[in-house]
């Protein structure tokens, strides 16, 4: 019986993926034997992803793009199919945050974080579409605890990750008669990633937020890459529409920053 999460020969390709926790994700399939396509803005970041994703023993492509603009994310996605044929596993990560009360930013900030995070999935996933094995693909879009509570200082991120939860609901109900299952993981804190460091600037901002949690600590991008792996093995078939929260119960009581009074004065009162 082959092994569920052995993923030998398939295609992964993954938006975001020269770093942090999307290059967790794509180095979690890549040691699962998948060949690897990547998308990120940097093409020095793509160069060091690459090395380590070929330290696996499979085969790695990267393409310099930006998600916020349909024709690059077919370029690049049409690029993968041509080298590695129909892609079997999509994961959508591209994400901006920055840590602002709702009258501290302009409208220029909102809509940028908006344009990469919910713009961007769709773009990523719309033009991945016709590249798609069918039936078969599994298609993952990272969400955040921000879609389904409400975060202080986080408008842009709570719009912008609400509507990813519904884009894939949508595309669940869409795409399922063609077997192409659509789901989103939802992270919450995870160690060693530039989002962390922005919302924590801080020892004593991290330490609140590991108290915030029920597990007691951040995640690792490793289990986040397990999830993903999950969804995308024969042990989710039955799967699709679902946002899986990996967030160690940290979204359960909602955001741990309402109402702290050191953030408040470090971002003003409103």
């Amino acid at each position: 019986m082959r092994d569920p999460f052995d993923f030998t020969g398939r295609t992964v390709f993954v938006a975001g993926g020269s770093s942090g926790i999307n290059l967790g994700i794509a180095e979690g399939f890549a040691a699962r034997g998948a060949n690897v396509g990547i998308l990120a803005r940097d093409p020095q970041r793509i160069e060091a992803a690459l090395e380590r994703l070929r330290g696996h023993g499979v085969d790695a492509l990267g393409a310099s793009a930006d998600v916020r603009s349909y024709e690059q994310v077919d370029s690049a996605l049409r690029q993968a199919h041509d080298r590695f044929g129909p892609i079997d596993v999509l994961v959508s990560g591209a994400a901006g945050n920055f840590v602002a009360p709702a009258l501290g930013m302009s409208s220029n900030g909102f809509k940028a974080v908006v344009d990469i995070d919910l713009l961007g999935t769709f773009n990523v996933l719309r033009a991945a579409h016709p590249f798609l094995r069918s039936p078969g693909a599994s298609v993952i879009s990272i969400s955040a605890g921000q879609s389904s509570r409400p975060y202080v200082f986080q408008a842009h991120v709570c719009a912008a990750k609400a509507g990813i939860d519904q884009l894939t609901r949508v595309l669940a109900m869409e795409w399922g008669p063609q077997g192409i299952r659509v789901n989103a993981v939802s992270p919450g804190p995870i160690e060693g990633t530039e989002g962390m460091r922005r919302l924590t600037p801080t020892p004593e901002a991290e330490e609140r937020s590991k108290r915030g949690i029920p597990l007691g600590r951040w995640g690792t991008a490793q289990e986040i890459a397990d999830a993903c792996l999950f969804l995308s093995s024969p042990m989710a078939a039955y799967i699709t529409g679902v946002v899986l929260p990996v967030d160690g119960g940290s979204n359960l009581g909602g955001s741990p920053a309402l109402g702290d009074p050191a953030l408040a004065e470090m971002f003003g009162k409103v």
